[in-house]
């Protein structure tokens, strides 16, 4: 069969608390344009996807035309990939099952891929970063919350209802803090953003040593590591305390599933070598003694503001075609 319509771009959407970027994005995974809008201007699901749908049409036809787009892949946090919903997010203003997927599509007229935003990260981690090559690897994603992607043997393992790897929300500490799933203690209350930032809290409420985070009114992840290059110990102790929680929950899944590698994205990563070190240090100490020194621990490359989007147009590629204007 001759087929005279291929289409060699696709859209990528990465959805996040604040901000939704998209892009399109060519066969050779080139991003050929690219913008965004604040996700919190659109509290109502309906007046977001008719942001959403109206933004992707216009950055299409100034860049060659919606005709040439083949599908649109969505990164998002709660996204379920079998379903293409958001399904009871913690920290999105949209409650309940959201279906995202099938509300695009009606718009658009194309086919509409819907996966968690770690799912998202591990495609694009083996499509154009450190997992290049690799058949098992685990990615983790640690920025509003901390989510993580098993892949193996060339797929994504979803789970029977596309919930596998919800990493952040596994147990770190017993009767620990509260989180907005509703449960105590999960991971990502000790390595997502809001967690660090409690972190240093605690911190600098048991100590009166002097600290650069003291001087400031707004505290970030990002100037808890330039006071860490500074040389500021109590820093440094927040990121010690926060590579300890996630190295030994890592250590439990790796030796649950033997990966070659784990790599470690989002805005608390971008700390560096004061997460990598306690995370390996913590890691090493728990993880099953036939893999001491087997499992590499990595810092993605990729820019954190590209690689949902990259991701997403991996995800896009995936889906079966499908369009009204055939």
């Amino acid at each position: 069969m001759i087929d005279n319509n291929f289409k060699s771009k696709v859209v990528g959407v990465d959805i996040r608390i604040d901000r939704t970027a998209y892009g399109i994005v060519n066969i050779r995974g080139e991003i050929m344009a690219r913008d965004e809008f604040v996700t919190t201007d659109y509290p109502n699901i309906s007046g977001f996807v008719a942001k959403l749908s109206d933004a992707i049409v216009t950055i299409c036809e100034a860049n060659g035309g919606f005709m040439d787009i083949r599908s649109v892949g969505i990164s998002v946090p709660s996204g379920n990939f079998y379903t293409g919903c958001i399904e009871n997010s913690p920290n999105f203003p949209w409650k309940g099952i959201v279906p995202l997927s099938a509300m695009l599509r009606d718009r658009l007229g194309v086919a509409v891929a819907v996966d968690n935003n770690a799912n998202v990260i591990a495609l694009a981690e083996h499509a154009f970063g450190a997992a290049h090559g690799m058949k098992d690897f685990i990615a983790v994603n640690m920025s509003s919350g901390t989510g993580s992607c098993f892949y193996s043997r060339g797929n994504i393992y979803q789970g029977t209802h596309a919930f596998a790897g919800e990493l952040g929300h596994t147990t770190y500490k017993l009767n620990g803090r509260p989180c907005g799933c509703g449960k105590k203690g999960c991971l990502e209350r000790y390595t997502a953003v809001a967690g660090v930032l409690q972190t240093a809290q605690e911190v600098l409420a048991e100590s009166d040593q002097p600290s650069l985070m003291r001087s400031v009114q707004q505290l970030t992840v990002g100037l808890i590591v330039e006071f860490c290059d500074k040389g500021d110990q109590l820093a440094q102790e927040v990121m010690r305390r926060t590579g300890h929680a996630l190295g030994v929950v890592l250590a439990n899944y790796a030796s649950l599933l033997n990966p070659e590698a784990i790599i470690l994205s989002g805005i608390v990563a971008q700390a560096g070598k004061w997460l990598l070190e306690p995370t390996d240090e913590a890691f090493e100490a728990h993880v099953f003694h036939n893999l001491k020194g087997q499992v590499r621990l990595l810092i993605s490359e990729q820019d954190n503001r590209e690689i949902n989007v990259l991701g997403a147009s991996v995800l896009a590629w995936g889906v079966k075609e499908y369009s009204l204007f055939k």
